[in-house]
């Protein structure tokens, strides 16, 4: 074969597979029915009126500020989770503190621990939280273990063979026996989560995972969730375990505790308004981008976010535009040096259109700040695993918490503030974009 043919066959294989992988839309509701079945199918043989109750309409929403009730119920149409209430909340800073946190809970499991994580890794936090968990299977505890293996590609197998040989239940996200077509379709996409929920009632969510460097260099934020908001966690945890592959024992009911239980904890009457968010690139419609930009469009004093990537969709980008050029203060904190060499030009290309029209980008300096979080308006906030990018709002599977109450905004406004003295405003040298920057730009949405 003539090397110039050769070379045109192989760059037309090489664009059928990107187009295969990143350029077909696979949202529909064919799709989304067929990943949930299994727990579909469950929810639908086992559910009680309690159980839907509490993933659905768990609480009124005349309890919460009129202006924030539409956002609530499109979060929760289409049999999407309702908002619910958490009896504690601590937000987490601190990696080590979570590690601490994390470890007493586990090690304080009686029946069962469920774990969903993005990155898990061999370091020595991450293996003394495989060893804990390897433990609690011996001693009984039903441990169950989602493993995002194409993510986590670089740990040998044997690794999470040992976990299965403790007893460890662990199920691969990314199912690599499919066909190549369906594997190829399939490949870019990630479960970006990070869940754990022990007993079915302490739960654990946000943007740390399990590796050094949550535990030991970066700033993130994470939540430890105590209440009925805990169920999202486990609805979650339990819809994806099912459509890994894994099986589960008892009837669904019996992991939902607060079922049983019925009545408010003694002393918690004040409790927080909770909704958790899944979300998920087969799912009919992205929902946390079309949250985000209810939010935008909607803000009446300032939306702040927090996100380590910055390359948002158009119609995101466009909110982001309206709302600061309504009188709106939008600010977006972003690290001034990104853990990934291919995001540092990206977020960069978006600064000049961002600056222009008014919104304020707040560059941080010193350790990798990897939160992803927003406060709005003083009355709603959010903290989950979704970045301000293509990936997350259409191709990964992500989970955020949304809380409607105002001590929970401004403790979170707390932290946007704490993280300042760390940040300088972009000036317009810094916004000028390159060549090569606004071409990663234009190639952002298959990275």
């Amino acid at each position: 074969m003539h090397p110039l043919l050769l070379i045109l066959v192989i760059v037309l294989v090489m664009v059928l597979l990107l187009w295969l992988v990143f350029g077909i839309n696979w949202r529909s509701m064919r799709n989304y029915e067929r990943r949930h079945q299994r727990f579909l199918s469950r929810f639908r043989a086992e559910g009680t009126e309690q159980l839907r109750k509490l993933f659905f309409g768990a609480v009124e929403l005349s309890d919460m500020e009129e202006h924030f009730r539409p956002l609530a119920q499109y979060l929760a149409a289409n049999e999407r989770l309702g908002v619910s209430t958490t009896d504690e909340v601590e937000v987490i800073t601190s990696g080590k503190r979570k590690y601490d946190l994390l470890m007493r809970d586990l090690s304080n499991a009686k029946e069962s621990i469920h774990m969903e994580y993005y990155h898990f890794g061999i370091d020595r936090e991450s293996r003394s939280v495989r060893r804990l968990l390897m433990q609690k299977a011996r001693e009984g505890v039903k441990v169950r273990f989602i493993n995002e293996n194409i993510g986590n590609f670089p740990i040998p197998n044997i690794y999470f063979q040992w976990m299965r040989r403790a007893g460890v239940e662990v199920v691969n996200f990314s199912n690599t026996g499919l066909s190549l077509l369906k594997f190829l379709v399939t490949l870019s996409y990630r479960d970006h989560r990070k869940i754990v929920v022990i007993d079915g009632r302490i739960g654990y969510t946000g943007g740390m995972n399990i590796t050094a460097n949550y535990f030991r260099y970066w700033r993130d934020t994470h939540l430890r969730l105590i209440g009925d908001a805990v169920a999202g966690l486990q609805v979650a945890f339990l819809d994806t375990w099912l459509a890994a592959g894994g099986r589960l024992d008892k009837d669904l009911v019996t992991f939902f505790p607060m079922v049983q239980d019925g009545k408010r904890p003694a002393g918690k009457e004040k409790q927080l308004l909770t909704q958790i968010v899944p979300d998920d690139p087969l799912a009919p419609e992205p929902v946390l981008q079309t949250a985000y930009e209810w939010v935008l469009h909607h803000a009446v004093k300032y939306v702040w976010f927090q996100s380590p990537y910055l390359a948002p969709p158009p119609s995101l980008l466009n909110a982001m535009r309206s709302a600061a050029a309504r009188g709106v203060d939008v600010r977006i904190m972003v690290p001034e040096v990104c853990d990934t060499k291919i995001m540092r030009p990206i977020n960069h290309a978006y600064y000049a259109d961002l600056m222009e029209a008014g919104v304020k980008l707040m560059i941080r300096s010193g350790q990798f700040n990897h939160s992803k979080t927003f406060v709005c308006d003083d009355y709603l906030s959010c903290v989950g695993s979704t970045n301000l990018d293509y990936r997350s709002f259409g191709i990964d599977f992500e989970l955020n918490t949304f809380f409607y109450d105002r001590g929970m905004a401004q403790h979170l406004k707390q932290l946007f503030e704490a993280d300042l003295p760390l940040c300088h405003l972009l000036t317009p040298e810094e916004a000028k974009t390159t060549l090569w920057q606004r071409f990663m730009r234009n190639i952002a949405p298959i990275t």
